[in-house]
């Protein structure tokens, strides 16, 4: 593991990363909201042997240090930063959950998306009427309370994460989408309830270039399907 340091409007952010292999060409996995590069290294680091694989803890997960607010561009931005920090430009970017929407935002010639998120999923009723109480007491002097309210995802995070977290949870991202151009591989789980099939299949209807492969598991399904979609990629890029 390394870490290598990268300005993005007058900040300093820590970006840990781990690159394996020689190869010239390159892929990018980026980990979803709440997890670390880790998980992608352990699923993905057995396979694609023709490319040099990159993996980092994007700013605010895994030892990447943040409490700076930021947006799901503000995450592009300085991924993109970082690889010309390291002067690597991968030809395939896999993004998982928050880190399919990070990935299309860096439009690469090929895009891997893994139950991304960027479809709005209505909120359970129970969810709904939390958010209500909050809004409501929130002029009181409530938000000491707010562990009581925040979801699992955002109970531990600081100031500056938990501002982050609301600025991408409920993004609209079906234009992005729509405007990315080039070729895209969709691998989903069938029992993910996070970023549920229909929503995969909007985006392949908004991805010109986008073939939908739904598999079992729910929305870490890629850990047990690796194989699968590292010979999938093959296949097809």
């Amino acid at each position: 593991m390394a870490i290598k340091e990268v300005v993005y409007n007058d900040k300093v952010f820590p970006i840990s990363y781990l690159i394996s292999g020689s190869s010239d060409k390159s892929i990018l996995f980026l980990h979803g909201w709440g997890s670390n590069k880790e998980i992608m290294h352990s699923s993905f680091s057995s396979y694609l042997k023709d490319y040099k694989h990159i993996y980092i803890d994007m700013p605010g997960f895994g030892a990447s240090e943040n409490s700076n607010i930021l947006t799901t561009k503000d995450y592009s931005n300085i991924i993109s930063l970082f690889l010309k920090e390291i002067n690597l430009n991968p030809s395939i970017i896999a993004g998982h959950s928050f880190g399919g929407k990070v990935a299309t935002l860096l439009k690469p010639k090929k895009l891997v998306l893994l139950s991304s998120a960027g479809i709005l999923v209505p909120k359970p009723l129970k969810i709904r009427v939390k958010i209500a109480i909050f809004k409501l007491l929130k002029p009181f002097g409530i938000t000491k309370f707010r562990k009581l309210f925040v979801s699992a995802d955002a109970n531990e995070m600081n100031s500056g994460m938990y501002e982050t977290f609301k600025n991408v949870v409920d993004e609209y991202f079906e234009e992005n989408f729509k405007n990315y151009k080039g070729e895209a591989l969709l691998f989903w789980g069938k029992e993910d309830t996070a970023t549920p099939l229909w929503t995969a299949e909007k985006i392949n209807t908004l991805i010109e270039h986008s073939k939908l492969f739904p598999l079992d598991g729910d929305h870490f399904f890629f850990v047990k399907n690796s194989k699968f979609i590292a010979q999938t990629i093959e296949q097809n890029i």
